[in-house]
């Protein structure tokens, strides 16, 4: 007869909750979120901040991609399991920022497009990487694992 117990009471799911609290509610983490929320609403606004709302391809993919960044990056404080792949969610998020201008169909290359999807998509990349970097659950606690 075999007993199955539930994942939620495990000891070392316990323990990694309480690391991922410790992590994100540090005044670190906690500017880390903010800016990149800052950056996910530019990468979404930019068409408009930046005057290239008419090259509407474009503007309808950084408005979708800095709304998806803000959902990966806003969520960070209250998903502590799922934190370490919502950054490195970001992260291709932000890279797909900076590379769109060649990639989207037409021609919307502009200075304009160029310059600020590159800055933008940088800062979101260096944010998200720094959040994968202090939710990375590989750091502290390896050697207890292995005595398990």
């Amino acid at each position: 007869m075999t007993t199955h117990s539930s994942i939620e009471h495990h000891p070392d799911l316990a323990e990694m909750r309480t690391r991922f609290e410790q992590v994100t509610s540090t005044p670190r983490a906690q500017a880390v979120e903010a800016l990149a929320l800052i950056t996910g609403l530019y990468i979404a606004a930019s068409p408009w901040i930046a005057g290239f709302s008419v090259l509407s391809a474009l503007a309808v993919n950084n408005l979708i991609a800095g709304l998806a960044y803000c959902l990966c990056m806003g969520g960070l404080g209250t998903a502590y399991e799922r934190t370490h792949a919502m950054a490195w969610t970001a992260v291709g998020i932000a890279l797909w920022t900076i590379v769109a201008p060649w990639v989207i169909a037409g021609n919307v290359d502009t200075t304009r497009t160029v310059v600020s999807n590159v800055i933008a998509g940088a800062v979101g990349t260096l944010l998200a990487l720094a959040m994968a970097a202090m939710a990375n659950p590989g750091r502290r606690g390896a050697g207890r694992m292995r005595r398990a």
